[in-house]
């Protein structure tokens, strides 16, 4: 989860940074090691209508893209960022730019201008462009993370297109189920009364169900209502979705897919980072936040051991956060010193890893769930159905 720090540093007087992080304890931990002095640390609430109602999202990756082209054509920072200012008609966006551009005029660096706006650029983003400060290669660097963040919502892409049939499927199939039993089921449980004769013991239970909703229907749909309220108020706690992520991560198959995911994000995190000329040390502390409190553990015995005088390879195979592939990629980036390279390599083949596992899952998973709902609604169709059959087979 996100959180709010309160900091110091410097001469810079107080500002707020946001980095994820597992409590605020590990938060405060995170800003100590990136040379902050922390004053206060509050969990940012993550989910809110009426915020996404009232402020639009910045547009990062096609803000970086302008911002890219402008640098390219010739224009320097501040006439660049004056032009996108101009041709903005969004008032919180125009708001972000112009916060910009007055902390340029006075002095102050680019990602220390952007570091005021914490909802608007990520400290991954305010990182990168703090390295490029160091190199002179601003436009470059930007590239990367327009690749990057491209990536990272492709692959969020697909996941969610790919879960948008099953969820319908669902959806459909649970509303026939309760148009079944809510409406249909009851009416024919009055026809069984008015004909008389013993039901089968799996058809009367049907109808005893059906009977029960129809009667108390209001009290099922109060019921219905609240637990998608209680989910709904549940969802927007950080201590249930905390709690919710450790228990998907305990699922065996799940959670190792889930595990192969973050350690993409973290190799193609840590691989732009590298690219764009932050020392290893200062990049595995920024990346940190983007790995599960598990492996967020496991970096920390890792960068250790980096920083003892070990090879990152050795750590990384160490301490459970490289494939034997990925050590042999490792290792080469050692040997050639394109390190930064070598991760985005791994992190592709993780990514491309994840993509065909989603693909296989769902080509197998959809047409189970159609078979299992099918089957579901074919049985109560039946049960309704039955002693009919029977009644017919009694008249022959």
């Amino acid at each position: 989860m996100q959180y709010e720090i309160k900091v110091l540093r410097g001469n810079a007087g107080l500002m707020s940074v946001m980095l994820e992080a597992a409590d605020v304890h590990d938060a405060e931990a995170q800003a100590n090691a990136q040379g902050y002095t922390v004053i206060a640390a509050k969990a940012r609430r993550q989910w809110s209508p009426l915020r996404h109602w009232k402020k639009a999202d910045f547009p990062l990756v096609l803000f970086s893209q302008e911002l890219v082209a402008l640098l390219d054509a010739g224009l320097s920072l501040v006439e660049a960022l004056e032009a996108l200012n101009e041709k903005e008609e969004r008032i919180e966006i125009k708001k972000t730019l112009t916060q910009i551009i007055s902390s340029l005029y006075e002095g102050h660096s680019l990602s220390y201008a952007m570091e005021q706006s914490p909802g608007d650029f990520p400290a991954l983003y305010v990182a990168t462009v703090r390295a490029s400060e160091k190199t002179g290669s601003l436009s470059e660097v930007l590239s990367r993370y327009i690749v990057y963040q491209t990536q990272m919502d492709g692959i969020r892409r697909n996941v969610v297109t790919s879960s948008i049939y099953p969820v319908i499927l669902t959806v459909a199939g649970g509303a026939v189920m309760l148009f079944l039993m809510v409406f249909v089921v009851p009416r024919f449980s009055r026809i069984y009364e008015d004909l008389g004769g013993d039901l089968p013991l799996m058809s009367r239970l049907l109808m005893q169900w059906g009977t029960f909703l129809d009667a108390h229907w209001r009290l099922f749909l109060a019921a219905a209502i609240a637990l998608f309220g209680g989910l709904v108020f549940a969802a927007a706690q950080p201590s249930f979705r905390q709690w919710a992520g450790q228990k998907l991560w305990q699922l065996p198959a799940l959670g190792k897919r889930l595990r192969l995911y973050q350690t993409a994000r973290f190799y193609r995190s840590l691989g732009m980072l590298l690219q764009g000329g932050m020392p290893i040390m200062a990049a595995l502390q920024l990346v940190g936040g983007l790995l599960q409190a598990t492996m967020r553990e496991q970096l920390a015995l890792a960068a250790t051991h980096i920083h003892e005088g070990g090879s990152i390879s050795q750590a990384m195979d160490k301490y459970g956060l490289a494939t034997p592939l990925a050590s042999r990629l490792l290792r080469v980036g050692e040997r050639t010193g394109r390190m930064g390279e070598m991760m985005e390599r791994i992190a592709a083949f993780y990514e491309d890893e994840t993509a065909r596992w989603v693909e296989r899952f769902i080509k197998t998973f959809e047409p189970l769930l159609m078979a299992f709902v099918g089957l579901i609604i074919g049985i109560v169709v039946v049960l309704m159905y039955f002693p009919i059959f029977e009644l017919a087979g009694s008249i022959e």
